[in-house]
């Protein structure tokens, strides 16, 4: 059971990951051939993830204090929405204000539902299933690196209408793993109750439970003022998600302008992912021999390395040599 639960869970990673190369990765080829400027792609890519910023909390709001909708439901239907938003693509054929919607919609959705999915780990580990979250992860950079590989190949031969056509695949392959994962979570949930419940006492802890939960509800402004120092740490990790956003972002004009194609941009992303990995499949051993503040200050240092190379690459060789500290930077960063 332990280990099926992790495997369905990994799927939502892989699906989910997949679906952000098909979205996010390549969105400005797909944005380049529909007519759109770089500094448009920029302002769009830019909205998306603001309206995403305000979208997180009120989602996961909803996820924690609604009783008909779990956190696996809002998932489920953040991807339904997305099908319906990944079919309006094939009928804008060319730049227009009904596609710059459209797309922002997408990449707002899109990034929403990436930190429901983190904390899917934390909910799935009240059946009592201990979730290798670095495992699970890595089959996320596993999925994205085959299908970029796929797919820097596939634009480049038939054209971006590949793409929405591959994200609509890859959604359907993420509501079936959601599927199977929710199936598994009720199961074990309703089995854990039943062999739990004890006659009064199982009520009363109930009963304790659900009292500590009433006490410990606290908004967003108390959260804020309880933890300063928490928030200074995410404006940091909000710079490292800034930086790593642009570069993934516009890695076509980047690759571009040292003579390479959309098949050198797939093939780098593909290499990138790879090289995460490792970070993340091993992570449970490595937070033990080092503290995680050690890690992030490390993994940040890589981060500037890496863009400082990408920064002074003249060849689609050098990018590559960049992504070489992906393991360093991002894998541990994750």
């Amino acid at each position: 059971m332990e280990k099926l639960l992790n495997i369905k869970y990994g799927c939502i990673h892989g699906t989910y990951w997949m679906y952000y190369g098909v979205a996010g990765s390549f969105a400005s080829a797909f944005l380049l051939a529909r007519g759109y400027s770089n500094a448009e792609i920029g302002i769009i890519l830019a909205v998306g993830n603001i309206l995403a910023v305000f979208l997180q909390p009120l989602i996961a709001d909803l996820a924690d204090r609604s009783k008909k909708l779990s956190l696996i439901g809002v998932t489920q239907l953040s991807a339904v929405l997305l099908m319906v938003l990944t079919l309006l693509l094939f009928v804008m054929k060319q730049k227009s204000g009904a596609l710059w919607v459209v797309y922002v919609l997408i990449m707002a959705w899109m990034t929403t539902l990436q930190p429901l999915f983190n904390s899917l780990a934390f909910k799935l580990e009240e059946t009592g299933v201990h979730i290798n979250f670095g495992a699970c992860r890595s089959v996320g950079s596993l999925a994205y690196a085959v299908l970029c590989a796929f797919l820097g190949t596939l634009v480049e031969a038939k054209g971006v209408g590949v793409l929405p056509v591959s994200g609509e695949i890859v959604l359907l392959m993420l509501l079936a793993s959601l599927w199977v994962t929710k199936t598994q979570f009720d199961r074990m949930i309703r089995e854990k109750s039943v062999s739990s419940a004890t006659p009064f006492g199982g009520e009363c802890e109930q009963l304790t439970s659900a009292a500590s939960e009433i006490e410990e509800e606290i908004n967003l402004a108390l959260f804020v003022k309880r933890n300063k120092l928490f928030v200074i740490l995410n404006l940091a990790v909000i710079g490292v998600f800034f930086s790593n956003s642009i570069l993934n972002s516009f890695m076509l004009q980047i690759v571009e302008g040292v003579g390479g194609t959309s098949e050198d941009m797939g093939r780098i992303f593909s290499v990138m992912a790879f090289l995460e990995i490792p970070a993340l499949f091993f992570f449970d051993k490595i937070k033990e021999r080092f503290p995680c503040q050690l890690i992030l200050k490390f993994a940040a240092i890589c981060f500037t390395l890496k863009v400082l190379i990408i920064y002074l690459a003249e060849s689609v060789t050098m990018i590559y040599v960049a992504h070489l500290l992906q393991t360093f930077s991002f894998g541990l960063f994750l």
